[in-house]
């Protein structure tokens, strides 16, 4: 069939070749040489720098001219005021949805009793201060301001800042201005790039340092994120947008087809990957992303897309899909079945997994208040989505009283002996008798 030639591979997962099948599965994104040292260069450009490097940055790939590099929070509030009505109600839905979904999963603490006299505590402290980084220009995401502010402003994060590209007005994008005014950021600047993930990083006069970046971007932010990563938390490693779809004959073609067709307007790295037990279901899928296609708006990219990194494979039973999926580990995993509930129990390595009679991952990128910053390239064997949990550290605690201390001393000091520390063992024989 002409359509099932959209994809770049079709056919039995059995006889698709170890090569092609670790090419699918093994699709964690290095950047070139050329984006990894002009990223280096940015970031040390921008700790020598600090504002004027970030001014110039603006200048030559934004084409702004910036004075100050923060925007005033009534200029915020204006962006907010000036959306128009129906997008205001949906991102404060969306806000809604959010909070409503992160706060009852707040992280708590626990504590454990091991022995008599012996408690051991894990406290969730709040950090001080995260950057949230959010795309501009023609990729201007408000809804991901949002996914990033309020999970960390739930968790107790002291400060939320936002990172965004300015446009030629020197401002950036009106909707993720109102988004971060919406979630409730504590203040905002207009820079972009691995210059803003460096700024962030390691603080400029303007911005100042945070304890983790969140949110996604371009290759150069990716890279800027992974380069600075030993320095300050991230989320995880961003790339390309993924949609896993395993389907059996109770699977609607026409929205796994509008599904798939979503996550691949994202750009033509994007990769989409339909598994069925059931030809019938492929070629119906097929069919209808062809006759989608000719009215998608950004076909082009779909298109080679679908080229690039698409497939559509047939497998014995719903069981070697589920094999399959956890080996490719992708960021959005929607399950087209007609009882997905065991299937669900069986996966293990998935950034998000949709399912039930309205599973949509259109729905779960901007309304349902799970979130969207998930991990991709095979990350998801890993790495989990953005959460409360990305904005806390965890501190021990260890309560110990002499009689437990008197217990404990003769085993860790033979411990210890038997690395070759002494003065370990001297410390810990100290408490053996107890008074």
């Amino acid at each position: 069939m002409s359509a099932v030639r959209l994809f770049r591979l079709a056919g039995s997962l059995d006889d698709l070749p170890a090569a092609e099948r670790l090419r699918l599965c093994n699709r964690d994104t290095h950047p070139d040489d050329r984006v990894s040292s002009t990223t280096a260069s940015i970031i040390a450009y921008v700790r020598t720098g600090g504002d004027n490097a970030l001014r110039a940055l603006a200048n030559e790939f934004d084409h702004a001219q910036i004075d100050a590099l923060e925007v005033p929070p009534a200029v915020l509030d204006a962006a907010r005021r000036a959306l128009p009505p129906a997008l205001l109600e949906a991102l404060q839905h969306a806000a809604r949805s959010i909070e409503a979904v992160h706060r009852p999963l707040l992280p708590r603490a626990e504590e454990v009793e091991p022995a008599r006299g012996v408690r051991i505590g894990l406290r969730p402290d709040p950090l001080a201060r995260v950057g949230v980084y959010a795309p501009g220009g023609s990729a201007a995401y408000p809804s991901s301001v949002l996914m990033g502010v309020i999970p960390a402003r739930i968790a107790g994060v002291g400060e939320v800042i936002v990172c965004s590209p300015p446009d030629a007005s020197g401002q950036p994008s009106r909707a993720v201005m109102a988004a971060a005014a919406i979630a409730g950021a504590d203040r905002m600047f207009a820079i972009g790039g691995a210059g803003a993930i460096a700024a962030m990083a390691w603080g400029t006069e303007s911005v100042p340092r945070v304890d983790r970046i969140v949110g996604p971007g371009n290759a150069w932010v990716a890279e800027a994120k992974r380069q600075v990563s030993g320095h300050v938390g991230i989320d995880s490693p961003a790339g390309p947008s993924e949609l896993l779809i395993i389907a059996d004959e109770s699977a609607d073609p026409d929205h796994l087809a509008r599904e798939a067709i979503a996550q691949a307007e994202h750009g033509s790295d994007s990769s989409i990957v339909l598994i069925s037990p059931s030809i019938p279901v492929v070629d119906r899928f097929t069919t209808r992303v062809a006759r989608e296609l000719d009215a998608a708006p950004r076909g082009q990219f779909i298109r080679e897309s679908l080229a690039r990194n698409g497939a559509v494979l047939t497998v014995s039973s719903v069981e070697q899909a589920v094999t399959f999926a956890n080996e490719y580990a992708a960021e959005h995993v929607l399950l087209a079945l007609a009882d997905p509930e065991p299937v669900l129990r069986e996966l293990r390595h998935a950034g998000t997994v949709c399912f039930g009679t309205g599973a949509s991952v259109v729905l779960g990128d901007y309304i349902t208040g799970a979130n969207h910053v998930l991990p991709t390239g095979g990350r998801a064997r890993s790495y989990s989505g953005l959460s409360t949990r990305d904005f806390v550290r965890w501190t021990t605690w260890q309560r110990v009283d002499r009689l437990a201390a008197a217990h404990l001393a003769e085993s860790a000091a033979r411990i210890a002996d038997s690395e070759g520390l002494g003065a370990h063992a001297h410390a810990a024989r100290g408490w053996g008798v107890a008074s």
